[in-house]
């Protein structure tokens, strides 16, 4: 029998409609889990790009976004990028739900970049590491690949509107080895106690805080969270943006960490993040959530 019983505080008919919500996504995932991994991962690319983003209005919110950071591309560049975020979308859903499979294949990797010493260095002296980056390719990607190599990687994450959902997303995410903490006072003891212990923790920063600082994102001011570089500069973490880039076949990914952002103050560190994140959107637009309400500058 379905139960309702939570969140307490949601109207029942909020609660069934999370519910319902639920149980189709359940459905979704566990017969796309039937087909092969290459299979499986172009045909929930495909559901998404052509049939639950366009009814969802994300097609379209991804259209908005590209035409207020870049209005001089022409409808056709700008539906390209919005049909390839939204396969993105899907392609990095349904390997999260891969248990098995997709660490596997990461486990394989090998991560690259500056930042690749400069981590092992602060996990030989005992030294925290703050992994930070956008919701780009498949974050998850190159996570797997580290905690393959033996890190101790936690994640902090958002909790869903849906806490069905919720409930097994989360899952997903300490499948990957090490531990996850929700965002505010009831996850802040455990990331901090993780820090404290030398360990890494990877944050993502790319979605609207309220009351957060505005800062330049892509030409465009938006609020951005300071608490990865806040963190940083009170445990004394290194801070290092990486990224999960997904490759041409849909399948594989290069698993970048970039050089530590030098210690200034939390609003400077901030800024070259929000740099990072941007090259690597302009690289390859495609990859990055448009979906995202990114730009809120009224909605305070």
């Amino acid at each position: 029998m379905a139960n309702f019983a939570s969140p307490p505080n949601d109207p029942v008919g909020r609660r069934i409609g999370h519910y319902l919500t639920n149980a189709v996504i359940v459905g979704l995932v566990r017969f796309a889990l039937m087909f092969p991994y290459r299979a499986r991962l172009s045909f929930v690319g495909w559901i998404v790009e052509r049939v639950v983003g366009p009814l969802a209005g994300y097609r379209k919110r991804a259209r908005q976004n590209l035409a207020m950071i870049w209005p001089d591309l022409s409808d056709h560049r700008r539906n390209e990028i919005a049909d390839r975020c939204l396969n993105n979308v899907g392609r990095s859903f349904i390997e999260n739900y891969s248990a098995r499979e997709f660490p596997d294949r990461m486990a394989k990797n090998s991560p690259t970049g500056a930042g690749v010493a400069a981590l092992e260095e602060a996990a030989a002296s005992g030294q925290a590491v703050i992994l930070v980056t956008g919701h780009y390719g498949n974050y998850e990607a190159t996570r797997a690949c580290l905690v393959a190599r033996g890190y101790d990687i936690g994640g902090l994450y958002r909790d869903m509107k849906n806490p069905y959902f919720n409930a097994h997303y989360v899952k997903t995410m300490e499948a990957f080895g090490g531990p996850v903490f929700p965002q505010g006072r009831r996850g802040t003891a455990g990331f901090v106690r993780h820090l404290k212990q030398g360990g890494q923790l990877v944050l993502l920063f790319d979605q609207h805080v309220f009351g957060a600082p505005q800062l330049d994102f892509l030409g465009e001011p938006a609020n951005t969270a300071l608490s990865a570089a806040e963190l940083a500069l009170r445990y004394d973490a290194l801070l290092i943006p990486f990224y999960g880039i997904r490759q041409a076949d849909g399948l594989s990914f290069d698993a970048v960490l970039e050089a530590p952002i030098p210690h200034t103050d939390a609003l400077t560190m901030t800024r070259s993040l929000n740099d990072s994140l941007a090259a690597r959107i302009k690289a390859d637009p495609g990859q990055w959530f448009w979906v995202h309400r990114r730009w809120r500058i009224n909605d305070n």
